[in-house]
């Protein structure tokens, strides 16, 4: 497992905060798994000061979990707050998919052609991180399209346990193809304005989440509360 803090033009507490909780989504920082002050101060070379502040933060959204006289340990996935996440985001994304077949700018519609093309030679790739990130950066465009990206930005807060799902579904199954062409399919229906099949597909695209549950708890079942 790979500590290193990774270079950033940021205070050495951002750092250590950014790098724990990319490790924690990515699930590089297994759910469960037990880690520590020392250790981390250890491991990143710098003072547990900036850790702790660390602990702070990522105990507050979630990602991890003290136990007096026990220890601190990465949080289990919580099942009741992915499907928060997912009944929220599916709200929001249906909305924003309905306004972008109103109005969407061209150059968000290349970037979305770009994206696309990113993914289909991810598929061949199977690098399911890469994946996660354009399936992530293919959203976002349609919020920043909208003008919405304050919405997208207040989103991610509750997104932590979706998102450690959608993680371990990547990597559980490099069957990708489905999600590439429900991306296809919906950049189309914004391109043609059609909002009832663009808003049919994001509602199918969100739906996903809900099947992939019993397929990861049998998969990953320590992962899980």
């Amino acid at each position: 497992m790979n500590f290193s803090v990774k270079p950033q033009p940021v205070s050495t507490r951002d750092a250590v905060y950014l790098t724990l909780r990319e490790q924690i989504l990515l699930c590089e920082l297994a759910p469960g798994t037990a880690i520590s002050e020392k250790e981390i101060s250890l491991k990143f070379g710098v003072s547990r000061t900036p850790v702790r502040e660390s602990f702070v933060r990522l105990a507050q959204e979630g990602l991890l979990e003290v136990y007096p006289q026990r220890g601190t340990f990465v949080s289990l996935i919580d099942p009741e707050l992915v499907e928060e996440a997912r009944f929220m985001r599916e709200q929001l994304e249906k909305a924003v998919i309905r306004l972008a077949c109103e109005s969407f700018p061209d150059d968000r519609l290349a970037e979305l052609d770009t994206n696309l093309a990113e993914q289909n030679a991810c598929i061949v790739q199977q690098d399911y991180r890469k994946m996660f990130e354009l399936d992530e950066a293919f959203h976002r465009t349609l919020f920043e399209g909208c003008r919405k990206s304050n919405t997208w930005a207040a989103m991610q807060h509750i997104n932590a346990h979706l998102n450690r799902s959608r993680m371990l579904r990547l990597a559980a199954d490099h069957h990708w193809d489905h999600l590439y062409l429900q991306h296809l399919h919906m950049a189309e229906a914004i391109r043609e304005r059609d909002a009832e099949r663009a808003e049919r597909l994001m509602k199918e695209h969100m739906s996903l989440t809900i099947q992939d549950q019993a397929l990861l708890k049998q998969k990953f079942p320590t992962y899980f509360k």
